[in-house]
């Protein structure tokens, strides 16, 4: 409503100057296929005022401002705001040509762009207009290499050159190939070889809209006498002497001078010189050579270099980390040998212990709350650069409100640990070449928690063992062979037990002491760069098994199930309790579509399903699936919505869950001012019960799933505290499953009509179609 105030209220050319008209907006118009609008976009110099939903939300803040007026409000919204983009057709100018040298660049060298001005009620409208004719190809490529060494190997490797005849030219795809050949050169050896080595001289006068592509590389070459250039030819390089300072403190070497380096002491190890002032090593040295990919005699290679440094720091034992080579003086060796390099490595270390205190928000599904950790963390607890944490919780947060009104509350008290290992723990996997193109690790966890929630009280108890890797820039994988969960309900309150568990074999099974014991399996695609400039996608696909060693041991044993007193259900028992069994797997995918500087959509897909079987009726609690909340369907309280059509009235605390969950978002993200960001959104999903339950009539999953969508929508703020985001979102019921449920009579204790699912088809209730959540960091 703001924004739509702002829009209308103010007259966007309030403050244009006389004589001068703001720029409403530039249109770009291409004839003919081959470059998209998207490309030629950034080339615009001048760019109008910016909009939300098509209003000039900034120009609007700006003019509600007096210019002539200096107190703390008019400066404020000066400030927030953003002033009135004047016309300049200097700019116009200066984008056309632009626009055209970027089309040249593609092999439209004789394309035409024409600029035209529309101007009415003081603001001017910009149409850029793209002729393109066919672009120019390429007819020859022309080598010109005078080095024999490197015409090898460009010829060696030019099947996989950028560019190619017949293909139309393209100034990127030339780029692109000096890169690509550098990096191939400099992999084989040759130090001194950069890429300003290589250029392309392009003829585009041979006729028939053909170019002619002229590939020269440079000969080396070095100062000589009388300020001259030396031609010289190209040499490979070996590495002859690598020196490692595992303490390097920057500021020690420049205080210390020469006091310093007499300090200093060279130990040799496997081939390695280590100096430093520590007579025993503070990170054994094996572990750092383990993360180093190449060893004296080895050919230069800068790809190992590069990769040696991502991983060195990868260990999170090191700050900083920088590799630097040295040619040695090579009077000893003739034209024909190859040079040598000395490397040195400097390692600057991170401060090995700390002890902190952190005080922090919760959100668990839009229940906010609070918690007091206390925190140990030791980044080389046996010198190998093993990541220990140790944390000490309490925490307490407020549940949704209950069906009486009243809010309820949770508290939490636990301790948990974490050992991560810069290597498999795993000696059939612990090879160089495995480490080197993965950097594996391994996590060891433990952790026991008291939770007291409104209606059930629980100890949990969990222990993990999980290896993780990388797989390219973008690509990570997670196995977690060994995973133990423990869950003791001491107490359940009476009502809810009396009013929700009893009346459901599901909740029954549901509802009980387990023993959960498996694995699992997480793949993670995230190409969003550092940026964020650029679209991106983020896929996590997770896969989750327990119970079946445990079922087959119990089988080869010879043990005989147990029938439950209650169920009648038979399982197998270990130390007293049950053990869980069952499959459960899900899939989140999300898009990120920049707009503008300011703007984004964000889509997102969830499909997730967990089937029990054998030695449970259920799946555990802990691992169903619920809807509503922060972090889902906006317009619901959390644990409220579904499964299916199915209702309740009865019970005082709502904590509806299921064995499937879909769920779709869309978001519009957009940045009001300073750090007020502003969203809006819509959610559409549900979850099902996979077996059919007649004590929660409608919660099964069917070929008619589609019915029972819900949708929910609404807008909301988020606050951009750097180390933090507080969000507030409204969302609203606008289409509730649960009115088609025929089985039921009453919804929120009112009596209902069955088929009235949209919003705009009953009563709105404020209370019972809206809901506020308030929450840490972005839903998705």
């Amino acid at each position: 409503m703001l924004m739509v105030f702002l829009s209308y209220s103010c007259n966007p050319t309030k403050y244009v100057p006389e004589g001068e008209t703001l720029l409403d907006q530039n249109y770009i118009k291409i004839n003919h296929e081959g470059v998209k609008k998207e490309e030629i976009e950034p080339y615009v110099k001048q760019k109008p005022n910016k909009r939300i939903f098509g209003a000039r939300f900034h120009l609007g803040l700006y003019n509600i401002s007096k210019l002539n007026k200096n107190n703390w409000l008019n400066n404020w919204l000066r400030k927030i705001g953003e002033e009135p983009v004047i016309f300049d057709p200097y700019a116009t100018t200066k984008s056309k040509e632009q626009i055209k040298a970027y089309l040249s660049s593609k092999g439209y060298f004789d394309s035409n762009v024409m600029e035209t001005i529309e101007i009415a009620n003081r603001r001017s409208k910009v149409y850029f207009n793209v002729d393109l004719n066919p672009p120019y190809t390429i007819r020859n490529i022309f080598y010109d290499v005078g080095d024999t060494l490197i015409r090898k190997l460009v010829f060696m490797d030019s099947i996989a050159c950028m560019f190619e005849r017949g293909k139309p030219y393209d100034v990127d795809k030339l780029k692109a190939e000096q890169a690509r050949v550098e990096r191939f050169v400099r992999d084989v050896g040759f130090y001194n070889f950069t890429g300003d080595n290589i250029n392309f001289r392009v003829d585009s006068t041979v006729g028939n809209r053909k170019v002619d592509i002229y590939y020269q590389v440079r000969s080396f070459t070095r100062p000589g006498p009388n300020n001259s250039q030396v031609a010289l030819p190209y040499r490979q390089y070996k590495v002859k002497n690598i020196y490692i300072y595992p303490e390097y403190i920057p500021k020690d070497v420049i205080a210390g001078g020469e006091e310093y380096q007499k300090s200093l002491d060279t130990t040799a190890y496997k081939g390695y010189f280590f100096i430093s002032n520590h007579k025993n090593p503070t990170v054994n040295y094996d572990v750092i050579l383990q993360n180093i990919y190449f060893r004296p005699g080895n050919t230069f290679n800068v790809t190992n270099t590069e990769g040696s440094h991502s991983h060195l720091l990868a260990l999170k034992t090191y700050r900083l980390a920088n590799i630097v080579y040295k040619e040695t003086p090579d009077y000893q060796a003739s034209k024909d040998e190859a040079g040598q390099l000395d490397c040195v490595i400097q390692l600057t270390p991170m401060s090995r212990q700390s002890f902190s205190v952190e005080l922090e928000g919760t959100n668990s599904g839009g229940n906010l709350g609070g918690a007091l950790n206390l925190v140990y963390q030791n980044k080389n607890l046996f010198k190998g650069a093993e990541q220990f944490n140790m944390k000490l919780k309490g925490a307490y947060a407020t549940f949704s409100k209950d069906t009486t009104g009243n809010r309820k509350n949770t508290k939490e008290f636990g301790v948990e640990a974490t050992l991560r290992l810069p290597t498999f723990f795993l000696p059939f996997l612990a090879k160089d070449n495995f480490i080197k193109k993965y950097n594996p690790t391994t996590l060891i966890s433990a952790a026991i928690n008291y939770q007291h929630l409104p209606v059930y009280t629980r100890t949990l108890a969990n222990a993990a063992l999980g290896y993780q890797w990388k797989d390219g820039f973008y690509k990570s994988h997670t196995v977690n062979p060994i995973a133990l969960n423990f869950v003791r309900i001491q107490n359940i309150d009476s009502s809810y037990n009396a009013d929700v568990i009893q009346k459901s074999n599901y909740l029954i099974n549901s509802y009980k002491n387990v023993l959960i014991a498996g694995g699992a399996y997480s793949f993670l695609f995230n190409n969003q760069s550092i940026k964020k400039s650029k679209d991106y996608w983020v896929v996590r696909a997770t896969i989750e098994a327990a119970g079946n060693l445990l079922e087959a041991a119990m089988k080869l044993t010879g043990a005989k199930p147990e029938t439950n007193s209650l169920t009648g259900s038979k399982s197998y028992y270990i130390l007293g309790q049950p053990f869980a069994q069952f499959v459960k797997s899900d899939v989140d995918v999300r898009y990120n579509r920049i707009i503008n500087n300011i703007s984004s959509l964000v889509y997102r897909v969830f499909i997730g399903l967990g089937v029990p079987y054998n030695n449970s009726q259920a799946m555990p609690f802990e691992k169903q699936y619920f809807e509503g909340g922060a972090n889902g369907i906006r317009g619901w309280q959390v644990r409220s919505l579904g499964p299916g059509t199915y209702s309740t009235n009865d019970a005082v605390y709502i904590n509806q869950t299921g064995d499937m969950k879909l769920e779709t978002n869309l978001e519009y993200r957009f940045k009001l001012f300073s750090m007020l960001e502003g969203a809006t959104f819509i959610d559409a999903g549900n979850i099902w019960a996979i077996k059919k339950d007649p004590d929660r009539p409608g919660a099964q999953f069917t070929d008619k799933f589609y019915r029972d969508i819900a949708v929910g929508g609404g807008f909301g703020l988020r606050f951009d505290l750097k180390f933090v985001i507080l969000r507030a979102d409204v969302g609203f019921k606008l289409r509730d499953p649960r009115y088609l449920n025929t089985t039921i009579t009453e919804i929120d204790n009112k009596p209902f009509t069955a088929g009235n699912s949209w919003i705009f088809n009953r009563n709105f209730s404020l209370k019972n179609d809206a809901a506020l959540v308030i929450a840490i960091g972005y839903p998705f």
